[in-house]
């Protein structure tokens, strides 16, 4: 690299400066240096020398030897170095090139950048990626500081969205590299499964590498190509390219730093192309470093105006050996270097490139790309990225005044023409080409053959697994060539949580087999979609329910009967207690009285009851409990009817809580997660017995615990399906569900939101750390492998078009007793059912006794206070509770009753006399008619 030092001032003197630039000039120096590293025969160096040249023309400069600033270095790996020197000098090195992320440390505080970190270009790539649904990627790189930072960013930023660098492909950063290196490289490539690779190199390596792919046919379908702003740089600098150049990189993804459109960046352009006789581009390097130098001119006139003074002190740490040429005693401490990096951090300007302003952590605000896509002679522009919006075809000034919105329906691009041009989404993988075949695990099984078994003598299996496993295989567009691995010893069922954990430790490529998704599987390998709805189950045995002699109490629980019986007496109770004082069919002998109670409470059973209620508050109990005894009625009848009509099978196990509240064993099926499952609900490991095989479940329950066998077997319905397509002895009596296996709620939804439902499935494993010539001929299909989705919609396929249901009749048909009312069900009605009713009525009766004794307290104080007034002296506290007690069942007192019955009945009988007198009034007018008739 061909650096050289180029030493220019900023005339800030006499408080004059055609660019605002002022201040008080007699505290001034006459002249400041600031200087400059950069490379003049690179893309950027080229550019960089004329605008800082026409930047130093702006703000009036000439040269000097001592410098206050740096404006530089041009390269990552230069900067890296020279940081420590600036560190040690206190003079504040600006770069408007290098772009290593590491150089923004705290490491480094004298090193500024006054252009964006690789870290905000390689975020933008992995949301690309992200964007299109792809989860690994290769990277190709110029192996040293820049080109390893720069990739080591884009790991995390990728790994922070559940993608990977599948492959890392460092190209020595040296000019011995040739077209050979390069094509050992891309060969490797070319034998990876991930199709989508991004280059970060330099412009020489870059173009080399892309020559190379287009050779190679590496351009072409499948393929995605995503440079770096190294790209951009050339083509805004130096368009157009020659076209066999252009050919090379048909369909590439380019980044570019976005610079706002502006009035002066028009201008500026305007003057540039004037310049360069339209023979060199104007890029954002071209930019930066224009804005660069004017940060330098902002911060020194504000050094001045704060009494800053241009001093240099002796390092006497630099001391040059005997003899050495380097004469580091000739280098000097800024000792106004720290007030002018305060200075230059707390720079605030507008620039040609826009807002010109430090972050906390020293980098510029507002980091924002142009997406580019290379089409034919030139390119076009498919959207923007900015850490405001993400992606977007708007640009980002558009969102800074809204507040930040990265969902992803917000994220957009136009549509990309792709290598080979291609107009649809590449897929972005294809199978690796490199002659090796998958080992795909498969377990021995020993019961339950059905699912997956050996074929013996070889490593052949067969079984419904395995066909649906084929059966997707042959629907995928590209071959996938396999091996089955056979795991077990053949003697007992293996346990699948061991076999999984295979996958993660590189045995097994994946594996296919009747393994059930459980929380401790899917944190470390991935699923494909299931095929088999699962599930724990509990197996029981029955026996049949006959409609006997006794048959007509068996609607209800005995609590259930018990509640009856008491609310019906209690019922009872409250009626005649608020009818007693006012009705006479509730009063009488002590006996008589309880016998009225029993017969009302028992007669509204049939709703016969004859004794009226004449109370309003007896009236509102009892229509609320004749509502509860038309419910209980209805209920009872539609019970009892299904009771004596529908056989009944009954199990004393009703549940996962009456397996736990009894001591009695328990069964499992070998090598599942039943046990696990077993021992965390609360049930002790002595009481779990494992069982093997199908025969074995039956034997031990038909033994039954008293006999050495089990009272139940927990297990997945899967295999409790089968097992009762030919033992019609047991039914399934208790369903566990799905989500109660799954110890962590917040990974069930997870798991649920991801795959829909429990069952069983194909696995692909997970690897991460392959990179570089570790893992050359290695394959995995990792964490979101693109095989295990192409599976998944292969599975899907085969669901539509009714090749499961055949393969799933082949293997798993069931015989009639299955289909034999599987599922016990307790026709029986239980308290809980009717405990609103009851609530609602007790309450009823709650208010209308609390009302009728405040009548009776009101009644007794006025009774009270009546006695003590006629007798002039307090009564005795037995006394009052007599009267209390003669005042509940005494007769409540009628005589306004009968005074308005006498009322009635006089205005009845005046009625009577009026109607008797116009009567006797009418029969002796006739007898006068009758009389002057005879005369006549």
């Amino acid at each position: 690299m061909n650096g050289v030092w180029i030493l220019v001032s900023c005339l800030v003197c006499f408080g004059v400066s055609s660019h605002g630039l002022s201040g008080n000039g007699t505290s001034r120096p006459a002249v400041v240096n600031v200087g400059a590293i950069f490379t003049f025969d690179s893309t950027i160096g080229r550019v960089a020398k004329i605008a800082i040249q026409e930047a130093v023309k702006d703000v009036n400069s000439n040269s000097r030897t001592d410098v206050v600033a740096v404006i530089g270095p041009q390269s990552s790996v230069v900067a890296h170095t020279i940081s420590h020197v600036a560190n040690e000098l206190q003079v504040p090195f600006l770069s408007f090139a290098a772009t290593d992320p590491t150089l923004s440390s705290l490491q480094f505080p004298y090193f500024l950048r006054t252009t964006q970190s690789d870290l905000y270009q390689m975020t933008a790539i992995a949301e690309i990626v992200e964007y299109y649904g792809w989860k690994e990627v290769i990277a190709i790189f110029v192996d040293d500081d820049y080109g390893r930072n720069g990739v080591s960013a884009l790991d995390d930023t990728l790994a922070s969205r559940r993608c990977r660098i599948s492959y890392k492909a460092g190209i020595s950063p040296g000019a011995t590299v040739t077209r050979g290196d390069i094509m050992d490289v891309l060969v490797k490539v070319a034998l990876m499964e991930s199709r989508v690779i991004v280059l970060h190199a330099y412009p020489t390596i870059g173009f080399m590498v892309l020559s190379v792919a287009h050779y190679l046919g590496m351009m072409g379908d499948d393929y995605v190509w995503i440079s770096t702003d190294w790209l951009t740089g050339v083509l805004d600098s130096s368009s157009p390219l020659p076209q066999d150049t252009m050919d090379t990189m048909q369909g590439v993804l380019v980044l570019r730093q976005h610079t706002p459109d502006s009035e002066n960046k028009r201008a500026f352009s305007s003057r540039w192309n004037k310049l360069t006789s339209g023979l060199l581009g104007l890029n954002s390097y071209a930019l930066n470093a224009y804005d660069t130098v004017w940060l330098v001119a902002h911060a020194i006139d504000s050094f001045f105006n704060q009494g800053g003074i241009i001093s240099f002190s002796n390092d006497t740490k630099l001391q040059s050996a005997e003899g050495s040429n380097l004469h580091l005693e000739a280098m000097s401490i800024f000792d106004g270097g720290p007030l002018l990096l305060k200075n230059l951090l707390q720079s605030d300007f507008v620039g040609l490139t826009g807002p010109f302003k430090f972050s906390p952590d020293k980098s510029l605000i507002r980091p924002a790309y142009d997406i580019i896509n290379v089409i034919g002679t030139g390119f076009r522009r498919v959207g923007y990225w900015s850490n405001c919006s993400g992606l977007s075809i708007l640009p980002p000034e558009t969102f800074y005044s809204k507040p930040p919105n990265r969902s992803s329906s917000s994220q957009k691009l136009y549509s990309v023409v792709w290598p080979g041009n291609n107009v649809q989404k590449p897929r972005g993988w294809v199978f690796p080409n490199n002659g090796k075949q998958l080992r795909i695990g498969v377990p021995i099984r020993v019961s339950y053959r059905e699912f997956v078994s050996q074929i013996q003598g070889t490593n052949n299996f067969k079984g419904f697994c395995i066909d649906v496993f084929t059966a997707a295989v042959n629907l995928l567009p590209y071959a996938v060539p396999h091996q089955f691995v056979p795991y077990g010893n053949g003697h007992e069922n293996p346990s699948y949580t061991d076999m999984v954990k295979l996958i993660t430790a590189g045995k097994f490529d994946g594996v296919v087999g009747d393994i059930a998704i459980v929380t401790n599987r899917t944190r470390i390998v991935d699923f494909t979609q299931p095929y088999v709805a699962s599930g724990l189950v509990v197996v029981a045995p029955f026996q049949k329910l006959n409609s006997g002699g006794w048959a007509f109490l068996r609607p209800f629980s005995a609590q259930m009967w018990g509640v009856i019986t008491i609310f019906f007496l209690f019922v009872g109770m409250v009626v005649w207690i608020l009818e007693h004082r006012i009705n006479d069919e509730f009063r009488g002998p002590p006996k008589q009285q309880l016998i009225t109670i029993l017969w009302f409470s028992l007669s509204t059973l049939f709703f016969a009851h004859r004794e009226n209620t004449v109370s309003t508050l007896g009236r509102m109990v009892l229509i609320i409990w004749l509502f509860v005894v038309l419910i209980i009625n209805s209920s009872y009848t539609a019970s009892l009817t299904s009771i004596l009509t529908v056989q009944q099978l009954y199990s004393p196990i009703k549940g996962i809580e009456s397996l736990k509240e009894t001591d009695e064993p328990i069964g499992f099926q070998v090598g599942s997660f039943a046990e696990r499952y077993l021992e965390e609900i609360g049930i002790p490991k002595s009481r779990l017995v494992a069982l093997g095989s199908p025969e074995q479940y039956a034997t031990a329950l038909q033994r039954g615990p008293a006999k050495g066998g089990v009272a139940a077997v927990v297990d997945e319905r899967p295999y409790v399906e089968l097992f009762l397509s030919n033992q019609c002895k047991f039914r399934i009596v208790v369903h566990l569900g799905l989500i109660l296996y799954i110890k962590d709620a917040f990974l069930s939804f997870l798991v649920l939101k991801k795959i829909g439902k429990n069952g069983f499935c194909i696995k692909s494993c997970i690897s991460f750390g392959c990179e570089n010539k570790a893992c050359q001929k290695e394959v995995a299909f990792p964490r979101d492998s693109p095989l295990a989705v192409d599976l998944s919609t292969a599975i899907l396929t085969l669901s539509e078009n009714g090749d499961l249901q055949r393969i799933h009749d082949k293997w798993l048909a069931r015989s009639a007793c299955s289909l034999d009312n599987a599922e016990l069900e307790s026709d029986r009605l239980h308290l809980r059912s009717f405990s609103g009713l009851f609530l609602i009525c007790g309450i009823a009766c709650f208010i209308a006794l609390l009302i009728y004794f405040l009548q009776i307290l009101r009644k007794f104080h006025r009774t009270s206070n009546a006695e003590v007034v006629s007798d002039g002296q307090t009564t005795s506290r037995s006394k009052r509770l007599q009267t209390l007690l003669s005042l509940i069942d005494e007769k409540a007192d009628k005589s306004n009753r009968g005074s308005k019955r006498r009322k009635i009945d006089r205005s009845i009988s005046d009625n009577i006399e009026i109607d008797l007198g116009r009567d006797s009034r009418w029969r002796e007018r006739e007898s006068q008619v009758s009389s002057q008739n005879e005369v006549l």
